[in-house]
């Protein structure tokens, strides 16, 4: 049997198309600077919370002091909203933002 290509008549031959995927929203977790809390404290929260390696805390708390906030996690909003919690509950300022 010969294989003969498939035909869509809604489709010219040679047409581009299309292939639209759903995708969940991506999110990131805002930590925001302040004047009250000390880097070692943000940074212990950051290892401990975000899962973050020493330097990498380090550096996140430098972005944060810098630029006055920094995205320090990235994902879906179920992983980061309990982060979040965690983070606020140690007087440390953060929000969850859409990535856009």
């Amino acid at each position: 049997m010969a294989a003969f290509p498939s035909y869509n008549p809604a489709v010219s031959p040679g047409e581009d198309t299309d292939t639209l995927t759903e995708t969940s929203p991506h999110y990131s977790l805002i930590v925001w600077n302040d004047d009250v809390n000390t880097f070692e404290w943000v940074i212990e929260t950051l290892i401990e919370v975000c899962g973050h390696a020493q330097e990498q805390a380090e550096q996140c708390a430098m972005f944060i002091h810098t630029k006055g906030k920094y995205a320090v996690k990235n994902g879906s909003y179920e992983t980061l909203k309990p982060k979040c919690d965690a983070i606020t509950d140690r007087q440390i300022g953060a929000t969850i933002e859409i990535i856009a």
